[in-house]
């Protein structure tokens, strides 16, 4: 799935900030972005989880 097709969808990682993390000298495949994505979806949802399951509201660190 291409980048410029992900980033008119619902994105949670910004590309360039992934770029910038990743260092100089490396190249990123596109389809890194898209993997890296849903794990960041994925570890929002089970934080959430967590923190409805022990009667919260607010996601805290130890939520991850």
């Amino acid at each position: 799935m291409p980048v410029s097709s992900i980033r008119n969808g619902k994105m949670i990682i910004k590309v360039s900030d992934v770029k910038d993390a990743a260092g100089d000298g490396y190249r990123i495949s596109e389809d890194f972005y898209y993997e890296l994505d849903k794990e960041v979806h994925s570890m929002i949802e089970s934080a959430a989880r967590r923190a409805k399951k022990n009667g919260r509201r607010t996601l805290k660190p130890y939520d991850l």
